[in-house]
C-alpha cells in the first residue's frame, strides 16, 4: 500500500503478522496539521512495515506489504485490528452537546416553568411548539448566555439564562395548506421565565440576525413580545446606554416588505412594546398590559406608582386601536396568528361558498332601520375565512382579512349601527391603515358601502376631522392593488367617495344593490337645504310635513340605484345574490401593480 499524500506517519496501528479487515485503520498520517487515517481496501495479513513512525513519507511512496488471505489460513486465529466504537455508543463530544443542550430546554427548569404555569400562561416554546409544524423549528443562537459573566459563574448563566431569554429561529406555520417553501416564517419569542423576557445585549445581536434573514429571504416574522424591556443588568459590553442598538430599525424596515405579526401575553412593556408597536398585525390576550413604559420607568420619571396591571391592559388597547385581535389567552392568540398569516402565504384549493341567497334580506325594506354590515360580510366570503381587525377602535368602519374562493382579499364596511354609518376621524384613520396593509402585501380590497358621509359639526371638527378623512384619499390614491366597490344602502357625498377609492370610478367596478340610493349628501338635508324658501313657505304642521315627505321621496327617486346606472355614475345594479359572483369574476381579472419603492404600514 503507497502513501496517498506527501506526509509524516503518526502513529502505526498494525504490525507484522496482524490480520486486518477491509476498512481497518493501519497508519495515521499527519500534513499540514491534519491527521490522515488510512484504511485497508481489502481483508489481508500484514507482512512488512516498510517506515518507521516518525519518519516522512512521499507521495505514493509504499508504505507497508499486504497479502491476501489465503483459504487455507484460519483468519479468526490471528490477531486482528480492534474495530470501530459501537453505534450504540455515543462519543463524548457528541454527549457533551447534548448535555449542553439540555439547559435550553423547558425540562431543566421545572420551577420556572411551574411558576409560568400558575398565571396560566405558556412558556416561549410552547407557543412556539403550537405555532410551527412539527419538528419544522430551526433554533438559533440557543447556546447564548446573558452578557454578565463578569458577575455571575458561567454554570449559572447556563442555568439561569438560556438563550439569553429569547427563542429565534425559522419554522413552519401552515405547511400543510401551503407548502414548505411558503409555510417559513421567522419567529421569534422572548422568554419571561429568564430575567422577565427583557432585552439583553446577546438576544438583540439574535434578533438582528434573524430579521436580516427575514428581509433578505423574505420571510414573514411572527414576535411573541411578552417581556420587561431594555435590560439594565449586562455587564459584559463596554457600553454606556445602548441606544446604538440595530434591532428597532431592523424591524421597522421589514414593514410593507413582508408580513409582520405581534402576539402579546403578559407585561409587554418598553422596548418589547416598542416592537411589537410595529408589526402589521398586534394579537393580545385580555389579560396582557402593553405600554411604552412598565411600573419602574414610570415611577422613576415621578408620575406615580402603579402596578404593571394598570398600565395599558388589554381592554383599553382593544379600545384605542392598539391591538388589532383581542383573545382570551394564549392558545387562541397562536391560533389567531395562523390563521392571520395564512392571508399572506398564498390561495387555497378548497372553500364552502356560504348562502348568498340570504344576502337578499340583509338590508331592511324600511330604509330608515339600521342593521349589521358584518352579516354582509360574512355572506360573501368563504366561510370560516374571515378575521376582523381593529374591532375595538373605529367603530364607525369594519375591517376583515377573508377569502373568496380561496383568495385573499380586504374587506372593509361602513357600520350604520354606529353614528348611521357616517364616518369619524376614528373610522377614517382605521380604514385608511387597513387599505395600506392590503396594499403592501397584494390583498385585493372589498368596498362595502352604506355611508351617510363624512362626520360634521363642532364636535367632529374638535378631531381633526379634516386631516383624518384626506387619508382616505391619499392612501386610495396610491393602491396598487384591485379595489372593488359594492354600495349596500347609501351612498352620499364625499363619505361615499372615501369608500371607493376617491370616486365612483375609481374602483375596477363600483355596483350597487337595488336599496342603493345617493346623493351629493344626506337626502333629509339636501331637501332642507335646497327647498327652505318652499318649506318656510308652507305652514308648520302637517302641511309643511306633506311638503317635505313628498320632496323627499322625489329626491330619493332621482337618487335611486337604478337612475345612477342610467346616467353610467356606477357600473350596475345587482341583485345581491350575485355580489359574490362579480367579485369572482372581478378578481379573476385584476391585475396587481408593481409595489413602491417607498412602501410601509403607517402604524396607526
Amino acid at each position: 500500500m503507497r502513501a496517498p499524500l506527501q506526509a509524516r506517519i503518526v502513529e502505526w496501528l498494525v504490525a507484522p503478522g496482524d490480520v486486518v479487515r477491509r476498512g481497518d485503520v493501519l497508519v495515521v498520517l499527519e500534513a499540514m496539521k491534519m491527521e490522515h487515517e488510512l484504511r485497508a481496501e481489502a481483508d489481508g495479513r500484514v507482512l512488512e512495515l516498510l517506515l518507521a513512525s516518525g519518519e516522512p513519507v512521499q507521495l505514493n511512496e509504499g508504505l507497508l506489504h499486504l497479502a491476501p488471505l489465503a483459504h487455507s489460513v484460519d483468519a479468526s486465529a490471528a490477531p486482528t485490528v480492534a474495530s470501530e466504537r459501537s453505534s450504540a455508543e455515543v462519543r463524548p463530544d457528541l454527549q457533551a452537546m447534548r448535555e449542553r443542550q439540555a439547559f435550553t430546554r423547558d425540562a431543566a427548569r421545572p420551577e420556572a416553568v411551574a411558576r409560568r404555569h400558575a398565571l396560566g400562561l405558556r412558556t416561549a416554546r410552547e407557543n412556539i411548539a403550537d405555532l410551527c409544524d412539527p419538528d419544522s423549528y430551526l433554533e438559533y443562537g440557543a447556546l447564548a448566555v446573558a452578557a454578565q459573566r463578569s458577575r455571575r459563574s458561567e454554570q449559572d448563566l447556563i442555568t439561569n439564562t438560556p438563550a439569553d431569554g429569547m427563542v429565534t429561529g425559522i419554522g413552519s406555520v401552515n405547511g400543510a395548506l401551503f407548502g414548505p417553501e411558503r409555510a417559513r416564517t421567522v419567529v421569534l419569542a422572548y422568554d419571561a421565565t429568564v430575567l422577565a423576557g427583557t432585552q439583553g445585549m446577546r438576544n438583540h445581536q439574535k434578533t438582528d440576525r434573524l430579521l436580516g434573514i427575514a428581509l433578505a429571504q423574505k420571510l414573514p416574522v411572527i414576535l411573541l413580545a411578552e417581556g420587561g424591556g431594555g435590560r439594565p443588568g449586562d455587564t459584559d459590553m463596554p457600553i454606556v446606554a445602548g441606544l446604538h442598538v440595530g434591532t428597532f430599525a431592523a424591524l421597522a424596515r421589514l414593514s410593507g416588505e413582508v408580513p409582520v405579526v405581534g402576539i402579546a401575553a403578559g407585561r409587554c412593556f418598553a422596548g418589547n412594546a416598542a416592537l411589537l408597536g410595529c408589526s402589521d398585525v398586534i394579537i393580545a390576550t385580555r389579560g396582557s398590559n402593553i405600554g411604552m413604559g412598565g411600573p419602574a420607568m414610570v415611577e422613576g420619571g415621578g408620575l406615580g406608582t402603579f402596578r404593571p396591571e394598570d398600565i395599558g391592559p388589554g381592554d383599553v388597547q382593544h379600545a384605542n386601536g392598539v391591538i388589532d385581535v383581542l383573545v382570551d389567552d394564549e392558545a387562541q392568540a397562536v391560533a389567531a396568528a395562523r390563521h392571520c398569516l395564512s392571508f399572506f402565504q398564498g390561495r387555497l384549493a378548497t372553500w364552502t361558498a356560504p348562502d348568498n341567497a340570504a344576502l337578499r334580506d340583509a338590508v331592511p325594506e324600511n330604509r330608515l332601520r339600521s342593521y349589521d354590515t358584518r352579516t354582509v360580510m360574512q355572506g360573501l366570503v368563504d366561510e370560516g375565512s374571515l378575521l376582523p381587525l381593529r374591532t375595538g377602535f373605529g367603530l364607525g368602519i369594519h375591517t376583515a382579512l377573508a377569502r373568496i374562493e380561496g383568495r385573499a382579499v380586504g374587506v372593509m364596511a361602513n357600520n350604520p349601527l354606529h353614528l348611521g354609518g357616517a364616518i369619524d376621524a376614528d373610522a377614517a384613520d382605521k380604514a385608511a391603515r387597513f387599505m395600506q396593509l392590503c396594499n403592501a402585501h397584494g390583498l385585493p380590497i372589498v368596498s362595502l358601502v352604506d355611508t351617510p358621509g363624512f362626520m360634521v359639526g363642532p364636535a367632529a371638527e374638535a378631531q381633526a376631522q379634516v386631516r383624518h378623512v384626506s387619508r382616505l384619499f391619499v392612501t386610495a390614491a396610491k393602491l396598487r392593488v384591485p379595489f372593488f366597490a359594492v354600495v349596500l344602502r347609501k351612498g352620499y357625498g364625499l363619505g361615499a367617495m372615501g369608500m371607493t377609492a376617491g370616486g365612483f370610478h375609481a374602483p375596477v367596478f363600483t355596483v350597487a344593490w337595488p336599496t342603493g340610493e345617493f346623493g351629493a349628501m344626506g337626502l333629509e338635508g339636501a331637501v332642507r337645504l335646497g327647498y327652505r324658501k318652499e318649506l318656510q313657505a308652507a305652514a308648520e304642521g302637517a302641511e309643511r310635513d306633506a311638503l317635505f315627505d313628498g320632496l323627499l321621496a322625489e329626491q330619493y327617486a332621482k337618487g335611486s340605484a337604478e337612475q345612477m346606472a342610467t346616467t353610467l355614475e356606477i357600473d350596475a345594479v345587482i341583485d345581491p345574490a350575485h355580489t359574490r359572483h362579480w367579485l369572482v369574476q372581478g378578481l379573476a381579472g385584476a391585475k396587481l401593480g408593481e409595489p413602491s419603492a417607498t412602501r410601509f404600514i403607517d402604524t396607526w
